[in-house]
């Protein structure tokens, strides 16, 4: 059960989203969510001086955050100065059909009078989210990001196998995939490389790859000490191969259909590359901004982060893990690794897990509120 948008697209949540187009209007974004339950803020540190791609990519992610289906109305904060537009913004997302509303503190008379103002429309906006109901979606519209962070060695022998028997579970049922940190296939590229689905497809992954370690090399860099991280290592991992090894089976079996670029929308059914940072939030952030339902997200060290408008779901093939950490665990697949049980029942105990969010279950890092959201940056600050 979802909720249907006026452009065609299905949502599982149905939030009321305020959007700061710039840092400084993060403050009265922040208190106008609080004082509304259930509205959603999402600050960042962007929105002026910057120019050329790196401008576009800020925009494109708070566009691609509020055209997300699981949020159901916008609020767009402005200071008056800044670099981001936004009118062009709330155009943007206004295209879905979705209620959208904007103004600036400068015109506004200041933060009090601002936060007053937008309280105002944001009640006004919630109130239209609250005569929405509730339809029956096909699974085949699910699209599922699926990322790993604060891995050990049990991820790639139990959580990341077992999501990726549930990833070709969604793939089956004609639902859409995306995998990506490209730091973190790095060592394994030409094993995704083998399963794309035609030479352009092979020649554009492993652009991505080279393009990511000549900035490295720019940058005068080296990844050892940065990945692995020192919790990877600590965790039993010993190279980025090994590392990566066991990273691309979260994605399954599924031929590869496309590689896209971070934010980008994504298609409709199949599995997907998207270029994009291994860093946790900024990942997850871009694949909300593509248009993701649901991340599932696998991890043996533990890490209590969830995102701002969509639910990620929390996997652990380490047991340990899950007693210590059962507060930000959702499922459990270590018995994996003591042979109790088999990789075709722990992706089913995933791909359940998947319907039951999508049909509205809570996840662990939805009961605690996390809400972390980051932008991945190209160039910079002038």
């Amino acid at each position: 059960m979802g909720y249907q948008r006026e452009n065609g697209d299905v949502g599982i949540r149905n939030h009321l989203l305020i959007i700061p187009t710039v840092i400084c209007s993060n403050q009265v974004s922040n208190r106008i969510a609080q004082l509304l339950p259930g509205a959603i803020a999402i600050p960042h540190q962007h929105g002026c001086s910057q120019i050329g791609a790196d401008k576009d990519r800020t925009f494109d992610v708070l566009a691609g955050t509020g055209t997300n289906p699981n949020v159901g109305a916008v609020l767009i904060i402005s200071l008056g100065c800044e670099v981001v537009d936004p009118q062009a913004l709330a155009d943007t997302i206004r295209v879905t059909g979705k209620p959208v509303e904007w103004f600036d503190i400068q015109s506004a008379g200041g933060s009090i009078k601002a936060i007053e103002h937008g309280a105002r429309l944001a009640r006004e906006l919630q109130a239209k989210l609250q005569q929405q109901v509730k339809v029956p979606i096909p699974l085949s519209r699910l699209k599922v990001g699926v990322k790993c962070g604060g891995s050990d060695a049990t991820s790639g022998l139990a959580s990341n196998p077992a999501l990726g028997a549930a990833a070709d579970a969604l793939v089956r049922e004609g639902g859409t995939i995306v995998i990506g940190e490209t730091t973190e296939i790095i060592g394994a590229e030409h094993v995704l490389a083998e399963r794309c689905a035609e030479p352009a497809i092979e020649e554009r992954l492993y652009s991505i790859v080279d393009r990511f370690e000549r900035e490295v090399e720019r940058m005068g860099a080296d990844m050892r000490g940065g990945n692995p991280s020192p919790g990877n290592i600590a965790g039993g991992l010993s190279t980025i191969e090994e590392k990566s090894l066991g990273c691309i089976s979260k994605c399954g079996t599924s031929p590869i259909l496309g590689v896209i670029e971070y934010a980008q929308q994504l298609p409709e059914g199949g599995l997907y590359f998207m270029d994009s940072p291994g860093n946790d939030i900024e990942c997850v952030s871009g694949m909300a901004a593509s248009g993701a339902h649901i991340v599932c997200f696998t991890t043996g060290r533990g890490t209590p982060t969830g995102a701002a408008v969509i639910p990620v779901i929390k996997i652990t093939g380490n047991g340990r893990t899950f007693q210590l950490m059962e507060d930000n665990m959702d499922v459990d697949v270590s018995h994996m690794l003591d042979g109790s049980l088999g990789l075709d029942a722990a992706g089913e105990r995933v791909w359940q897990e998947i319907i039951e969010v999508a049909d509205g279950k809570l996840t662990k890092a939805e009961i605690l509120g996390h809400q972390e959201f980051s932008i991945n940056r190209i160039g910079p600050s002038l």
